[in-house]
């Protein structure tokens, strides 16, 4: 048993290796420079070791996705449960989201513009992107009216900010304006 425990170990270990170097390698240098070939050399084993884990660059980009909506569910968790209120905390999350969105932007799109084989949505979606999307919903439903359905308010939402940061992203909106239209969002959002 014991050995069997330590080569779970050590697979788990080449896992969370190829998808750091994934990440790091997409954020120097762009979705593109990420090959398989590129990430046996810079984790030290060879493609047929990461293939052994993922099947090829599409599974290790959603393994970073995943990785991704979890570090964006701790931040935007933190930012609601720090937030003064419930009128407060959407302008704080949606701060948080946008952030998050414009320090990383390769793990950004892994996780909301790349093709990726995640089911989003569903039951069967991974835990971190239900409970990114969750800490969404949790600053909508407080605020959502009689009537309205949270989910949907929640979604769209999230495909405001998202529209938000990718139009600045591509320069279709200038950087300046950005926590004037946040704000504007907010204040139509929550209705203050």
């Amino acid at each position: 048993m014991a050995i069997q425990a330590r080569r779970e170990r050590e697979r788990a270990e080449r896992e969370r290796l190829i998808v750091t170097a994934a990440r790091e390698l997409a954020e120097a240098e762009g979705w593109d420079a990420v090959t398989t070939r590129r990430l046996a050399a810079e984790i030290e084993y060879s493609q047929p070791v990461l293939y052994s884990h993922f099947k090829g660059k599409d599974a290790i980009m959603a393994a970073v996705a995943v990785q991704g909506c979890a570090d964006l569910a701790a931040e935007l968790r933190q930012a609601r449960t720090a937030a003064p209120g419930t009128r407060e905390a959407p302008a704080a999350v949606a701060g948080t989201y946008t952030s998050f969105a414009r320090r990383r932007p390769a793990l950004y799109d892994a996780m909301f513009t790349h093709l990726v084989d995640l089911p989003f949505a569903t039951e069967e979606a991974p835990a971190p992107l239900r409970e990114a999307f969750g800490e969404l919903l949790a600053v909508v439903e407080p605020i959502t009216a009689e009537g309205e359905e949270p989910g949907l308010l929640t979604e769209t939402f999230w495909a405001a900010l998202h529209g938000l940061v990718m139009l600045m992203r591509s320069g279709r909106l200038p950087e300046e304006a950005h926590d004037r239209r946040l704000a504007l969002l907010i204040a139509h959002f929550t209705g203050n």
